[in-house]
């Protein structure tokens, strides 16, 4: 199977994986929830090269993920913004924040801190059941196939 009949798949990871599945794209995603909206700021913050980012930029907002809106006329100029499935990405974001500070960080330590905005505490971000609120691990969960 080639890369680009992924969302082809009768699979949610790959699926998901045919939108946020490259280095770039999760750059973008970084930092659009660290609230940076325009072409110029993703470019300085990612490194990514102007076609690349114009292109994992069309590609989220064509999968509903970004959304652009005019901010500046003569010239038009647009910035990007998460819509509710981008938002809904966060978790994702955040897991591998915490992946990375735990296993990539090197001895300086993590780079950024996650902090509740209302008690003001540094928080690790944990997986629970949203039933009984226990904090669960990969061998917590079982997965059951539904088809």
């Amino acid at each position: 199977m080639r890369w680009s009949e992924i969302d082809q798949q009768d699979c949610s990871v790959a699926r998901s994986l045919s939108v946020v599945g490259d280095r770039w794209t999760m750059l973008v995603l970084r930092e659009a929830f660290m609230r940076i909206r325009r072409f110029e700021d993703f470019q300085a913050r990612t490194g990514a090269p102007r076609p690349v980012l114009a292109d994992r930029l069309r590609i989220l907002v064509d999968n509903g993920v970004l959304e652009r809106r005019l901010y500046s006329q003569r010239p038009d100029r647009f910035e990007y913004r998460l819509t509710e499935k981008g938002r809904d990405l966060y978790p994702v974001v955040v897991s591998l924040l915490r992946w990375g500070d735990r296993w990539m960080s090197g001895p300086p330590g993590p780079p950024v801190e996650l902090r509740h905005k209302a008690c003001g505490h540094v928080m690790l971000p944990e997986l629970a059941c949203p039933d009984c609120g226990e904090w669960v691990e990969a061998r917590d969960v079982e997965a059951a196939v539904t088809r």
